[in-house]
């Protein structure tokens, strides 16, 4: 029913949208989003940042053309345009999604999203291409970093070029739940990691590097029983991993406030860990609790609250219901260098997020404006988008994210005047 509700709303759409995303369909006035809120939160978020920003993933490559240098620039600057001209400052790029680089690097292999083939080199420098043109467009660019992931699956990538570190180095890794990852416990590997985020910012005028959700891949013991029992010193197994983790994050942030300062750019160092915390504590040893509290850690933490307004669980729990769990992060103890902007999932948009409660909110075709808004309402730095293809090639449900951008244009529009 929900998804033939959707259609109906997506037709309906379309004979009033005459473009996609991307174009610049018809304004409506049927939502009041384009309205400010009255709050004195509003001016500190703009002494914060007012982050606005799109999530281009490894998922996004298929719909670039990186046969050759030319067609790759013209997709990546429609890529900024668009961003751009839907109210954005940020674009956030991954640039190594599997051990892997978009760029050339002289620790990591080539990526297989280039060529096909982990290791081949494309005949140009897709990074470059992406800053320049993000930089012409007046945004600024972040480099996302998956620190831990080598393999997603057998099959992703199919095949580890002979220069990856995983091949090289297979003591640095570990198999779990069907992929290859870089053992956190490994001072070595911290130091790898590391090196490769310094590599990025030096080589390129990016402004900032992140870190997403992936951490820890398994809760299971025997993943590392042998460096727990030799490193564990009476820890918990659990509070270990957590300090492993600290470890490599306050290292990479303390290597980006050096390199800031030798170089004179400003750059900031944040993480997008999951929205529910207690997995972030508990099954990824992710301590974000003290990543936000603790200066030397991160410049920003940025949860992924992909659920909508109406969002319960089959419980009957609203807890991750939208204002619900923002208000839950804003009321956690933040150090005031430290800024917490928000996740949006703009995948949802048409497709809805798996409510045990019905809800049109996904169909309105202006839900992700009403977020930005209350966000701004609870007086939150900003906001990302995830992902890019959920907005500009978006499939059956494009009127309904040519709905979404107009709404979040007009919103940003309004708060701009």
């Amino acid at each position: 029913m929900k998804r033939a509700l959707a259609l109906l709303t997506a037709l309906a759409l379309t004979l009033l949208l005459a473009t996609a995303c991307g174009g610049a369909p018809e304004k409506s006035d049927a939502a009041d989003f384009t309205k400010l809120p009255q709050s004195e939160n509003v001016q500190s978020n703009a002494q914060g940042g007012d982050y606005r920003a799109m999530w281009f993933s490894y998922l996004e490559w298929s719909g670039l053309n990186t046969a050759d240098e030319a067609s790759f620039t013209q997709g990546v600057a429609a890529v900024m345009q668009n961003c751009k001209a839907l109210g954005l400052n940020t674009i956030i790029v991954q640039v190594r999604p599997f051990g892997d680089a978009i760029y050339p690097s002289k620790y990591f292999p080539w990526s297989h999203l280039l060529t096909g083939t982990q290791g081949q080199a494309p005949s140009y420098d897709p990074l470059a291409i992406f800053v320049q043109q993000a930089h012409e467009q007046g945004l600024r660019i972040e480099a996302w970093i998956n620190p831990y992931r080598v393999k997603m699956s057998e099959a992703t990538p199919s095949q580890l070029a002979q220069e990856n570190a995983a091949v090289a180095h297979p003591d640095w890794v570990k198999e779990a739940a069907g992929g290859l990852y870089f053992d956190p416990a490994n001072s070595e590997v911290r130091q790898y990691i590391c090196d490769g985020v310094e590599e990025v910012l030096r080589a390129y005028e990016v402004d900032g590097v992140q870190f997403d959700d992936y951490f820890y891949p398994v809760t299971d013991e025997s993943f590392d029983a042998e460096e727990y029992s030799a490193q564990g010193n009476g820890m918990s197994l659990g509070d270990w991993r957590r300090s492993n983790v600290n470890a490599l994050v306050q290292q990479v942030y303390e290597m980006v406030q050096r390199v800031e300062q030798e170089t004179g750019r400003s750059l900031v160092f944040g993480i997008s860990p999951q929205g529910n915390n207690d997995n972030n504590y508990n099954t990824q040893y992710s301590d974000v609790a003290l990543w936000l509290s603790t200066p030397g850690y991160v410049d920003y933490v940025m949860p992924q609250v992909y659920w909508g307004y109406d969002f319960t669980l089959q419980s009957g729990s609203d807890r991750f219901a939208f204002e619900n769990i923002v208000s839950e992060w804003m009321a956690m103890s933040r150090d005031a260098a430290v800024q917490l902007y928000f996740g949006l999932g703009a995948y949802r948009v048409g497709a809805g997020d798996e409510s045990s409660t019905p809800s049109q909110e996904w169909q309105s075709g202006s839900n992700l404006a009403r977020m930005a808004k209350t966000l701004d309402e609870k007086g939150a730095g900003g906001y990302a988008l995830y992902r890019y293809d959920s907005l500009y090639r978006a499939g059956e449900y494009q009127a309904l994210a040519a709905a979404e951008c107009e709404a979040l244009r007009q919103y940003h529009a309004q708060r701009s005047a």
